[in-house]
């Protein structure tokens, strides 16, 4: 408050003391004029004044005009003085301040479908029980002329609409198939075919039916069904098939999902340590429950309608291929390594022998922080350290 004041005081003395000189010198012009004799035409003599100083004032007989002179110069004083001192004040206020913080980043909502798959799922090992692949061998190998085989186990995807998935081969060439666990939606046949490359309706299967550069998507009764192959379709490449095989592949499928459909509920002992904190997370009671072992490696799926949480430990501790990805993923506050994905709802980690992933999903999408998969996964962590 002191430094601005004493910065000014030279420069407001001299400005008061010019503004009260120039008032004292109107005043006396006024009041010389006012009071001068007229000559013998009439008129006023014009009077040339130079600036009075004290002496002059007091000589002149006028002690009224030189304390109104000096009232004059305190007003002025005061009232320059007191407009610098509160501009001074507000100035040195404003620096004072903290400066504005900066806006939060937008806040970032997992675009995925489905989580990344532990690395080796293929059905070599997985779940027991029925799967539609297992079905359409016998039916294939007569219609394509060569022997097609099936990989005897099944596992879910954790996606939403979550997948039970099986693996047929052709000539060692994979083809994943999947039927959603739970009776389609609206959008679940745009949901698997997004993001798969040009598009284009496949009316051999139905009007609803869709193909793409990589994979097969159409609804049968209240379900829908994804032919996929990593190879592509009609693309040519020695590991990918044709549209010819795509079609008898769907056919064959569409015709033995009705009699393949598993139970929504196959469940683990183990998964229910977390079952609390996924119901908090789906905000409803899950629907379905998709738990069972990979190799000794636990999977836990809760889903619903519009939200699925996973759980997926891996039987490949060597890499986290999340880690290598760019833009580099977040750290994590857990396992050595652990990475967060906002953008994949994930988070990866490893704990003692295990890479664990956990994922949560919604639709519409939502935020899903780092905070919430911690919350989901805590309760399990005892189970990973072998």
């Amino acid at each position: 408050m002191t430094t601005p004041r004493t910065t000014l005081r030279p420069h407001l003395a001299a400005l008061a003391h010019r503004t009260a000189t120039s008032n004292v010198r109107r005043l006396i012009i006024r009041t010389a004029t006012t009071h001068q004799p007229a000559d013998s035409s009439g008129r006023r003599r014009s009077l040339r004044l130079v600036s009075p100083n004290r002496q002059q004032l007091m000589s002149a007989g006028r002690p009224p005009l030189l304390e109104w002179a000096r009232a004059g110069f305190r007003t002025v004083v005061g009232g320059v003085l007191v407009v610098s001192l509160v501009a001074g004040c507000s100035v040195a206020r404003k620096a004072n301040e903290a400066r504005p913080t900066p806006p939060a980043p937008p806040a970032v909502m997992p675009t995925a479908v489905a989580p990344p798959q532990a690395e080796g799922l293929d059905g070599t090992a997985g779940a027991p029980g029925p799967q539609v692949c297992s079905l359409v061998t016998a039916r294939l190998s007569k219609e394509l002329g060569f022997t097609v085989r099936a990989k005897p186990n099944s596992w879910s995807d954790g996606g939403l609409p979550v997948l039970d998935l099986c693996t047929l081969v052709l000539d060692d060439r994979p083809v994943v198939v999947g039927v959603t666990a739970l009776p389609k939606e609206p959008d679940s046949l745009d949901r698997l075919i997004a993001g798969s490359g040009q598009i284009e309706l496949l009316p051999e299967l139905g009007p609803e039916a869709r193909l793409s550069t990589s994979r097969v998507v159409f609804p049968v009764d209240d379900r829908v069904v994804r032919v996929s192959s990593a190879g592509g379709i009609n693309l040519g490449y020695p590991d990918g098939i044709d549209r010819i095989k795509a079609v008898a592949i769907s056919r064959a499928v569409r015709d033995v999902v009705p009699r393949a459909v598993r139970n929504s509920r196959q469940s683990d002992a183990a998964c229910q340590l977390s079952t609390s904190a996924a119901e908090r997370f789906v905000g409803a009671l899950v629907q379905l429950r998709r738990d069972y072992r990979v190799n000794g490696a636990l999977t836990c799926i809760w889903g619903t309608f519009d939200a699925t949480v996973s759980i997926v430990e891996s039987f490949h501790t060597d890499t986290i291929p999340e880690a290598k990805q760019s833009p580099a993923a977040k750290p994590a506050p857990i396992g050595s390594p652990g990475y967060y994905l906002p953008d994949q709802g994930e988070l990866v980690f490893r704990k003692g022998r295990r890479v664990v992933r956990v994922t949560g999903l919604t639709n519409p999408a939502r935020v899903v922080p780092m905070e919430t998969l911690l919350d989901i996964v805590e309760p399990m962590l005892p189970l990973f350290i072998r």
